[in-house]
């Protein structure tokens, strides 16, 4: 029988990192992963070259029932920590905006290098091998795998969400933490496009592949929730950073309010430019809006549309600004986990140490990235959270075992 310091359940961002970190700090550590491919998720994030932070990130960029929980690891594992190792393994990278970065090539070398740092820890990886049990013993922890029976002092449950289930997300994770008695907070798919009822929709379904800079919200109008991003019309409702984002804040049944030409005063422009003008309202709007929308949106208000500005009542141009800048409308749903970039909710931080990551309920079990009630941004954010979960709980694997007085 096997025996190691620490098992550390599920081989994508956090698994790898907290593995090869608590390696290197002298624990012997064994990284099992039920994926014959390792890290599938930084593979295809970032459109393949991974969004591996965000120079921003802070503990105001994430979602949590228990929201001051991640501030401890996130100030001792920084965006500009995780930088500097992707500069000393010679990683190309760049800045998009909003403090994103990204690697210049491939989400490949984020991978090759967490590999890197895992045999520079001597991790010893068995991939393509599932995990059936995990049983608390006076000695640690006793794991059937399929590769035999092993014992571990300290277990990792770094196993991620429900999100995209066909690169192998499964709940084993959520089901280990109930196992030992943690508490979930409800999981929803998060950074997810939602849809609307067919035939509600079938008058924007037209705008299908328009992009376009919005203001977003949701939530109660004082303390509800607001992004500024760029906003994507599907066949089936909407998408987009703008969407993404306020994804995770939504919940079923409550309105979203969007502004489609958040940088200006609409119905003051549309009034101002009525006075000697022998333009068609349509035209107006198309040079102040994307075409499509102009066009689009004014096949809805037909009396309108052929009308001369200048013909126009002033409370009719307020009345279509209105409908342009306050567009209050539901989602009936989201595309759901397998367009969901990550999971919201899961074990419930309260039941967990803000500095180690350890249950407060069994002693030696941890969990860390995804599986745990903190979800991140659209951004770098939410592998920010990986990174610094991984290595607050790293520094905790390779601590010695307090002696019991």
């Amino acid at each position: 029988m096997g025996r190691f310091d620490a098992v550390v359940i599920g081989g994508g961002a956090a698994g790898l990192f907290c593995a090869g970190m608590a390696g290197q700090l002298g624990a012997r550590v064994l990284l099992i992963d039920h994926s014959e491919k390792v890290a599938e998720k930084i593979r295809i994030s970032g459109g393949g070259r991974c969004n591996f932070t965000n120079r921003d990130a802070g503990p105001g960029n994430f979602i949590s029932a228990n929201p001051h929980f991640c501030r401890s690891a996130l100030a001792r594992y920084t965006p500009q920590d995780f930088l500097s190792l992707v500069q000393r393994h010679r990683i190309p990278w760049h800045e998009k905006h909003k403090g994103q970065l990204f690697c210049d090539e491939s989400s490949e070398d984020i991978i090759g290098m967490l590999l890197r740092e895992c045999e520079q820890g001597r991790v010893t990886r068995w991939h393509g091998c599932g995990v059936q049990a995990v049983r608390s013993t006076a000695r640690g922890f006793e794991l059937d795998t399929d590769q035999g029976t092993v014992l571990a002092g300290k277990v990792v449950v770094a196993t991620g969400g429900l999100s995209i289930p066909k690169i192998g997300a499964t709940d084993f994770g959520y089901r280990l933490a109930k196992q030992f008695g943690h508490r979930l907070i409800e999981t929803r798919p998060a950074l997810v496009p939602l849809t609307f009822d067919a035939a509600a929709w079938a008058p924007f379904a037209a705008m299908s592949g328009l992009s376009l800079p919005v203001e977003i919200r949701t939530g109660p109008a004082k303390g509800g929730m607001a992004f500024l991003e760029d906003l994507l019309f599907t066949h089936r409702g909407l998408s987009g950073p703008a969407v993404l984002q306020i994804s995770s804040y939504w919940r079923a049944g409550s309105p979203l309010r969007l502004n489609l030409a958040p940088h200006l005063d609409l119905a003051r422009h549309l009034t101002q430019a009525k006075s000697g003008s022998r333009r068609k309202l349509q035209t107006e709007l198309a040079a102040l809006l994307p075409q499509r929308l102009a066009e689009g949106w004014l096949a809805r208000h037909p009396t309108m549309a052929d009308r001369l500005l200048a013909d126009l009542r002033d409370r009719d141009l307020q009345t279509l600004a209105d409908s342009l800048q306050a567009w209050e409308l539901i989602p009936s749903g989201t595309e759901g986990y397998r367009k969901a970039e990550v999971t919201a909710g899961g074990v419930d931080t309260r039941e967990l140490s803000s500095q180690t990551l350890e249950s407060r309920l069994t002693p030696g079990l941890f969990f860390i990235g995804e599986v745990v009630d903190v979800t991140g941004w659209l951004g770098g954010y939410n592998f920010q959270w990986a990174w610094a979960s991984a290595a607050a709980c790293a520094q905790a694997l390779a601590a010695p075992p307090q002696s019991s007085h």
